[in-house]
């Protein structure tokens, strides 16, 4: 994930100050829900650094298969390795992504 498409950090957040009116929202109210979106945020963080780094692997262990096909085991064919990439994938945009967007 590119840093072009995070507009904050949870620092940012944290500290970010709102003006007061007359009228304005409640204060408290307002710091509990940006503490609750810090967590989300963290959590969000925490999730794509770890999928990044098992994608990284996936991607390495792909190409170290690919470069060394051993003689006992028929090597697969295209499709059904890109298949399994795509598979893998997948399942990587719905842990980013939130399951939702494939529940439809």
């Amino acid at each position: 994930m590119s840093n072009n498409e995070i507009r904050f950090t949870a620092n940012e957040i944290l500290n970010k100050d709102f003006k007061s009116s007359m009228r304005g929202y409640n204060q408290d109210e307002v710091d509990k829900f940006l503490d609750a979106i810090i967590q989300d945020y963290e959590t969000f963080q925490t999730t794509i650094e770890r999928l990044e780094k098992e994608n990284a692997q996936l991607k390495m262990q792909v190409k170290s298969a690919s470069e060394r096909p051993t003689r006992h085991q028929p090597t697969p064919s295209v499709g059904s390795t890109n298949y399994d990439i795509l598979q893998r994938l997948s399942n990587l945009e719905k842990e980013v992504f939130g399951k939702k967007l494939y529940e439809s």
